[in-house]
């Protein structure tokens, strides 16, 4: 399921990433990678602030729909 369907507080693992190759990479350099566990902190206006790698990062709905966990 995509990441942005997670309920907030549980630590998933993530299965791949999709899209294209330029998203994939951007993905991937902040840490998005196939075996990483990640966990939405919170969901504000479909934006979702996630930790994954022990740093909280910021994506939109669009980029969460391209990590399946």
């Amino acid at each position: 399921m995509p990441l942005s369907m997670v309920k907030e507080g549980e630590p998933n693992i993530i299965k791949r990433v999709s899209g294209k190759d330029e998203t994939r990479k951007f993905l991937e350099n902040l840490g998005f990678v196939k075996g990483s566990t990640v966990t939405v902190i919170s969901q504000i206006g479909g934006n979702m602030i996630v930790n994954i790698k022990d740093s909280r990062v910021a994506i939109g709905k669009d980029m969460a729909n391209k990590i399946m966990v």
